[in-house]
């Protein structure tokens, strides 16, 4: 109790900011600041974090520190979001960015109940985070990513795809291995193995409908409606709905089930890879 009373006034300290579990002894470091004849610093405490079982976070809720949770795939935007609005807020602000946390975050807007670490109100915000990123940054931070989980770096090739690709996928992943997941298709190379879920849908008849398509694809224009319409008339042709060969398509294109939509998909990969990629599911 002495000893960090002296060492906080010899080092100029104004505030002391912590856990509310230490408010007894700012009552007993108050009076040794008052023997001192010292002026008393400005005592704030937090509220605990607690787990979603309502007992202190620990390390029996999982992941403790911030490498943690960078190697579980969350972005470092959407945490320090969620960590600021823990035991404090600014009116019924949820979702802010660094620059308007640092604008608006004072003393007054702490509360005084205990805060419950939610995984799923964090998710939320890493989602909106990662949707509303610039996608050079986020680019980054996603190589930050694979290098602090041991995967392999991303190739040139690998890096322009997921470049150009960054804006169908950022609109629902909430970590990245989710976004990893979508971006399968551009992360990939022929010859593509589609995974056992989406193998199912190459059955005869839909390689039947890929095989007729992939002659129109090569002299349709590689515009959104263009392809849209080519497709839909495809699949009208056989009595079928457009959503009858989006997973046919899928397969072909990214040999995964969870992808972005597969023109958003077309347009990214461009007509030859597309094409090539249809012809091979076909045959």
């Amino acid at each position: 109790m002495l000893a960090v009373v002296v060492d906080d006034h010899d080092m100029g300290v104004t505030h002391v900011i912590r856990g509310d579990d230490h408010m007894t002894n700012a009552f007993r470091q108050a009076m040794i600041y008052r023997a001192m004849g010292w002026d008393l610093p400005v005592f704030a405490h937090v509220p605990l974090i607690f787990g979603p079982d309502g007992k202190k976070l620990s390390k029996r809720h999982g992941a403790t520190g911030a490498a943690e949770y960078q190697q579980m795939g969350y972005p470092a935007a959407g945490m320090r979001n969620y960590l600021t609005r823990l035991g404090w807020s600014h009116g019924d602000a949820e979702f802010f960015s660094d620059a308007e946390a640092r604008e608006w975050f004072d003393l007054k807007g702490i509360g005084k109940s205990p805060a419950r670490f939610d995984t799923k109100k964090l998710e939320n915000l890493c989602r909106q985070h990662i949707a509303a990123s610039d996608d050079a940054a986020l680019l980054h931070e996603l190589e930050a990513f694979l290098d602090a989980t041991g995967q392999l770096p991303l190739t040139d090739a690998q890096r322009d795809g997921l470049r150009a690709a960054m804006p169908h996928l950022k609109d629902r992943a909430k970590i990245f291995p989710e976004l990893l997941e979508k971006a399968h298709f551009v992360l990939t190379e022929r010859p593509i193995a589609p995974d056992e879920k989406s193998a199912k849908s190459l059955d005869d008849v839909s390689r039947g409908i890929l095989a007729e398509l992939t002659p129109q694809l090569q002299t349709a224009s590689w515009e959104r409606d263009a392809l849209e319409g080519v497709v839909t008339a495809l699949a009208e042709t056989h009595g079928l709905g457009l959503g009858k060969i989006a997973g046919p398509l899928r397969a072909a294109l990214a040999g995964r089930m969870v992808s972005p939509s597969v023109f958003d998909m077309m347009l990214v990969l461009g007509r030859d890879e597309s094409v090539a990629r249809i012809g091979d599911a076909a045959a």
